[in-house]
């Protein structure tokens, strides 16, 4: 039978081979499924994290009376006036009750964060095809405690790399005047490009390795956070546009963030899986496939069952009375005289 038109690109394209290969893990390990609870748990920790943040930014205001009143007049300006003093009640309450506000937040922060962090790793240990062994609830719970505060901290040392290396180029810049030039400032932008790139790929990096739940070599994934690194600032570049473009209509104002956000979120949890199941189908890291264990053998007797005498018994009657009746013969027979 003629091999068809896709087959015969997947034999002579080695790329297209991996790339379909890889969708079809990421469809099979119930990439969709993982990347909607991904994306559940991200947009409700969005709610205690703006409870901390309002926690924060109550301890600040009470000890700054300026700032408080320069908000409060701020606020007041921006919206119509019966709303103004109704958002300023809300600031009030909100600073009142800042302590409250903040371990209500930081306890919520961390049901969801382990929801999250829980749901993240399941997905890329399946993604990775390998299987999830049963552990102790408290043992799996401290360890998805670890890795969400190691994921922060590797979040915040990226984002502190990439900020470091702009705002010290627009240093160094301004140092020697060459701040106000089109090509430096050209060059300055390509450089935090890749700053920002090299950081994304330690963090994708150390994703795809520590968070599965099983062991994963390094080597086996540089390739793929690499990708994962590039397609990252894609899509914050396309979000960032998008973002731009609905906040012209008053409803865009309103649910265009939203909306944004839940896009976002779903996009690059879809995109972090499909990039953890091509790096899993790559040649170099698919495990051989172990070929299933034969049956057990049934060792049972044979047991035949026949009417009457067989034909070797048959025969041997035949010619035990062929002698018998030879023999009795001559027995009979009178001497010869």
């Amino acid at each position: 039978m003629a091999e068809s038109f896709l087959t015969r690109q997947r034999h002579a394209r080695p790329w297209l081979d991996h790339l379909l290969r890889a969708g079809e893990a990421f469809t099979e390990r119930y990439g969709n499924h993982y990347a909607a609870a991904i994306t559940y748990f991200s947009v409700l920790s969005l709610f205690p994290l703006l409870m901390i943040a309002f926690a924060v930014a109550g301890f600040v205001l009470v000890g700054n009376h300026a700032l408080l009143t320069e908000m409060k007049n701020g606020i007041t300006e921006a919206v119509p006036s019966g709303l103004g003093e109704t958002l300023n009640k809300v600031v009030d309450q909100a600073v009142e009750s800042r302590g409250t506000v903040g371990v209500l937040g930081l306890l919520a922060a961390l049901y969801s964060g382990l929801g999250w962090m829980s749901n993240l790793r399941d997905a890329l240990t399946a993604q990775w095809g390998l299987e999830h062994q049963d552990r102790p609830f408290l043992k799996t719970t401290l360890k998805d405690l670890l890795s969400l505060f190691g994921l922060g901290l590797a979040l915040a040392v990226s984002f502190g790399l990439s900020a470091a290396g702009t705002g010290l180029g627009e240093w160094l810049l301004g140092l020697v005047g060459l701040d106000d030039d089109a090509w430096a400032l050209f060059l300055l932008n390509v450089g935090s490009i890749v700053l920002a790139l090299a950081a994304n790929w330690l963090v994708f990096l150390w994703v795809l390795t520590r968070l599965p739940r099983e062991k994963v070599g390094v080597r086996s994934a540089i390739r793929g956070a690499v990708a994962a690194a590039v397609g990252f600032e894609i899509l914050k570049q396309v979000f960032t546009i998008y973002l731009r473009s609905v906040v012209d209509s008053p409803s865009g104002q309103l649910f265009g963030p939203i909306i944004g956000l839940l896009l976002f979120a779903n996009f690059v949890s879809r995109f972090l899986l499909f990039i953890t199941a091509w790096t899993a189908t790559a040649r170099e890291n698919m495990l051989p496939a172990t070929p299933e264990p034969p049956p057990p053998a049934v060792i049972s007797p044979r047991m035949v069952i026949r009417k009457g005498p067989s034909a070797r018994d048959a025969a041997g009657l035949l010619g035990v009375g062929a002698l018998v009746g030879l023999l009795w013969g001559n027995r009979k027979r009178p001497p010869r005289a």
